[in-house]
């Protein structure tokens, strides 16, 4: 395997990671994470996709979106963190698709039939 095929596989794997993790955890910290490596794993997809200009530079269409993903992506997390303290102080809870503290697991309100 060449090292021009290393970047790509690595980001695809990221990818694959993130969004293995995001279906099959319910606590929304690691949703959050999940996210954060899929979106690492696009960014370097991305990088290693670009072709080089043709003075032997890196192209700076790639760069600039790659640097306004990473902004995107940190703004995104702060927000996502924001609302999961917010759930977390009105529910009690920072998980999703969970019974309630006290609630029986199959009661009408349970996600599981």
């Amino acid at each position: 395997m060449s090292m021009d095929a290393l970047y790509p596989f690595a980001g695809v794997a990221l990818i694959v990671l993130g969004l293995e993790a995001l279906i099959r955890h319910e606590h929304l910290m690691r949703k959050i994470l999940a996210l954060n490596i899929t979106g690492s794993g696009v960014f370097l997809v991305i990088g290693a996709g670009a072709r080089p200009a043709p003075d032997g530079s890196a192209d700076p269409v790639a760069q600039a979106l790659i640097i306004t993903g990473i902004v995107v992506a940190i703004a995104a997390t702060a927000l996502a963190l924001a609302l999961m303290v917010r759930v977390a102080d009105e529910t009690g809870r920072a998980e999703i698709d969970a019974p309630r503290p006290g609630e029986d697991e199959s009661s009408p309100g349970s996600a599981d039939p």
